[in-house]
């Protein structure tokens, strides 16, 4: 049998190490994402509720990364590209409140075996552009056959709202190639008040139905439709009362 050209040898050996590469970071997906459905179960079967509305994920590809490592002037390495590129594995979390956004860092924080390597809170202080969401990077185990891998995972957390702006900016500047004209961004800058300013509104909303379902006793069924708008209840709050009796 003739020997194998090192040549060739060396390609199916760098093949196979970029494949490791590459299913490393989509288990740390698979991680992340079970701990994340887990979280989303198991708060709702307590409460009744789950701050979390959705959850999705993404791999780059390999063109990407390549493409991302030379723009930053990295190692063009397995190693150089796993220290420097921090967004390789992705994946958004989507709430409806702001609040919420909170709650979901705090409970990915308390795992015992992720490791927060960075946040950046662009809720409390949003991007010059009005771009909103809370980032994290964290690290999580992944157990290979041969050893523990431990994966970098950026994690997005954002509201309904601020997700919208974001998925709509995205494709703006894809459009126009990222030369979008200075009146489409002072447009979509408003566009991003206008969705703070409504998350703002609807978080206040939902604190108020709440407070006063707890003392009405809506939840419990302590009083019956009808009796809903009866008193000195705002309008708005009997019709959202109102709304939500029916839906149940």
């Amino acid at each position: 049998m003739a020997d194998v050209p090192r040549e060739l040898t060396d390609l199916r050996k760098l093949t196979d190490e970029f494949t490791r590469f590459m299913l490393s970071y989509k288990f740390g997906i698979d991680e992340v994402m079970t701990k994340l459905n887990i979280l989303k179960e198991e708060f709702h079967h307590r409460h009744d509720y789950s701050p979390i509305e959705h959850v999705s994920s993404r791999l780059k590809s390999p063109e990407s990364i390549l493409e991302k490592a030379n723009r930053k002037g990295c190692e063009l390495t397995l190693d150089g590209i796993r220290e420097e590129l921090h967004d390789i594995a992705g994946i958004r979390v989507t709430c409806s409140f702001v609040s919420d956004t909170y709650r979901v860092a705090e409970m990915i924080t308390a795992q015992q075996d992720v490791t927060v390597l960075e946040v950046r809170d662009y809720i409390r202080e949003p991007k010059s552009n009005g771009y909103q969401s809370l980032h994290m990077i964290i690290e999580v185990p992944v157990f290979m056959s041969d050893h523990v891998e431990r994966v970098k995972v950026e994690v997005q957390i954002r509201t309904i709202a601020m997700d919208f702006w974001a998925s709509l900016e995205h494709k703006i500047y894809y459009k126009y190639n990222r030369a979008v004209p200075e009146t489409l961004l002072d447009e979509l800058r408003e566009a991003a008040h206008a969705a703070s300013r409504l998350d703002v509104k609807m978080e206040r909303l939902h604190d108020e139905v709440i407070a006063l379902s707890d003392v009405v006793g809506v939840d419990d069924g302590l009083i019956e439709p009808e009796e809903i708008g009866r008193g000195d209840l705002p309008p708005a709050l009997v019709q959202i009362l109102t709304a939500s009796r029916v839906a149940r």
